[in-house]
This record gives C-alpha cells, structure tokens and sequence, in this order.
C-alpha cells in the first residue's frame, strides 16, 4: 500500500494493479499521487515475479485528470510540478506491458495516460476529453504526437485542441482503445486481459512490444517540449483566469 489516494493491488504475483482512490475529488490526481505511482512502476520494473501492470480507477470515474488545486499552485510558483513528469517519462519507459480499465469520467491525464497502455478495456459510458487549450493549456503526455499517429489531425485537433469528447464506441473504431464492454465487467474484462498477458513467455512478449512500440526517444522528447510550453502557459493571465474560474465553481 501507499498513499490511501493510490492502492496498489496485487491479485495475483503477476500482475500489479494501480489504483485511483480519491472518490469524492473524482480521482483528480495530485502531485503525491503522481510520486506513488512512478514509485509503483519503478517497483514493477525491478520485481521479476510482475508481468503486467493494471491502471484502474473508481466504479463511472476513472480520472478527472490532474488537480486545479495543483494546477494553481504550479501557476502561482509554489511547486514545479516535477511529480508529473516524472511520472509520465516513467509511464513511457516502462518495459512491461500496461493495461487500462476505463469506466466513466476520463479527463485530461485520465485519457492521455492510456495513450501508453498496450490494451485498454473501455466502458460504453466512457467518454475521453482533453479540455487543455479550454484551460488555456497545451496538450500532455507527448499526446500531440501519439494522437494524430493513431487518427489523423482532424481528429485528433478535435479532441486535443477543440476539447470535444470522444465517445467510446468513437475511440474503439479509431484505435485510441482496445474495446467497449459494459461498466458492470470493466474491471473483471480488464484483469482478465492482464492474466492472459501475465500468462505469456515474457521476455518473448517484452520484445513483441518493444518492436511494436519502436523507439521512445521522440516520445520523450515531445514530453519535454509539451512540458516546457505547459509550464509557461501556466503562469499566463488566460491560465490564470480559467482556474480562478473553475475553482469558484466549485
């Protein structure tokens, strides 16, 4: 166990699961929750016994995406959000198959965090939204490249730059995720895709996703391009006006 925000699971030795604890916030992670987390993958990485790591989050929330209360401290200078990303270059390193289970809300990092998953078992209530440039941000977790790869531009400026949700029936077709099933199976069809894998030659199946995934260098760097005009736009006055009117909304 970590921090009660984050569980980390294991049903069985093979597979790890991490787990969005915060209900009552929507699982609207914050910069300890990023550090739990890259702790986890790293935990993962070095435990030969893990084959498969488990993303999942609450019954119709996934992740609201990051928290604004964080978001308005990184604005005002009080913290350089390094918990970020350091998560999402772990999130992108890591060498053992991810997989997600996606039921309901699935906000901003909530959707771009599957981006780096190899299955990701969608609910049909789910819709994925990246409200960044609402927000007067710029899109994350090297998602201006990953998307458009997966669905072409004028998609991906849908959902990445005019903020529109994607439904789920929308992204199964465009590749953004594995499959669809009812919110009642989410998490049984999710670790059951997990123990197939976990039930695979490893090292054989580490390689098939390395060469599926290719090299991760222009990942990387698009993280860190993405995070340098991310961090300015934070401290912009339109940032600023929106959080100051998300959070009186609150």
């Amino acid at each position: 166990m970590t921090d009660e925000t984050i569980l980390i699971e294991r049903p069985d030795a093979a597979i790890r699961v991490i787990r969005f604890n915060r209900p009552q916030k929507k699982n609207a992670i914050t910069g300890a929750m990023y550090q739990a987390m890259t702790a986890a993958l790293a935990a993962a990485e070095a435990d030969d016994d893990v084959r498969v790591v488990v993303f999942l989050g609450s019954p119709g929330c996934f992740s609201a995406g990051n928290d604004m209360a964080d978001f308005a401290r990184m604005a005002m200078g009080e913290t350089r959000g390094t918990e970020v990303f350091g998560f999402l270059h772990a999130l992108a390193t890591v060498t053992k198959p991810l997989v997600s289970g996606v039921d309901g809300l699935a906000i901003g990092i909530g959707t771009t965090l599957n981006l780096h998953c190899d299955l990701t078992v969608i609910s049909t209530r789910t819709q994925l939204r990246t409200p960044f440039v609402d927000l007067a941000l710029v899109p994350e977790a090297a998602s201006s490249l990953i998307v458009p790869r997966i669905i072409g531009h004028q998609r991906a400026f849908a959902l990445l730059a005019a903020g529109l949700p994607i439904a789920a029936d929308e992204a199964v077709a465009a590749g953004l995720v594995w499959k669809a099933v009812a919110p009642e199976v989410l998490e049984q069809e999710t670790l059951a895709a997990a123990a197939m894998l976990a039930a695979k030659p490893p090292q054989a199946l580490r390689i098939a996703r390395q060469l599926l995934r290719g090299d991760t260098a222009d990942i990387l760097a698009r993280i860190d391009i993405e995070a340098e005009h991310f961090a300015t736009r934070l401290k912009s006055t339109e940032a600023q006006a929106a959080f100051t009117a998300f959070l009186s909304r609150r």
